[in-house]
């Protein structure tokens, strides 16, 4: 079974946030509330059972549905923490799309130096 990140932290608990959703929209279960947040009842469950983490577009939808703040849904489910730290692999180029980006490169730096040889004026004689 994947654990995410979030699940090691001791304080950590979803279902004490999905709970109080469901007081708070006045809602029956799990179904009516991915209802309420246009998500698949799977994604609830798995949420309670600690296969998926709460997502930054749950939680937006979360805040939009309720009106309740980003923070206080975190710590609602226990999330304290302060800083988001993106994975080293988050953001960097395939090595597909880095070998394509460093032949575009390396073909504009050709044409640009090209480019400047054209533009200079040829160093042969004058007649003054």
């Amino acid at each position: 079974m994947a654990h995410h990140a979030l699940s090691s932290q001791e304080s950590y608990n979803p279902n004490h946030l999905l709970d109080i959703l469901l007081g708070k929209m006045q809602l029956k279960n799990d179904a009516a509330l991915s209802r309420m947040l246009e998500v698949a009842p799977p994604v609830i469950s798995k949420i309670r059972h600690h296969r998926l983490p709460v997502g930054a577009s749950l939680l937006i939808r979360m805040h939009e549905v309720t009106g309740m703040s980003i923070r206080d849904l975190r710590d609602l489910m226990g999330d304290r923490r302060t800083k988001y730290r993106l994975s080293d692999a988050q953001g960097r180029p395939k090595p597909e799309e880095k070998a394509a980006q460093a032949a575009a490169a390396a073909q504009q730096q050709q044409q640009q130096q090209s480019q400047g040889n054209e533009a200079s004026p040829s160093t042969g004689n004058y007649a003054h």
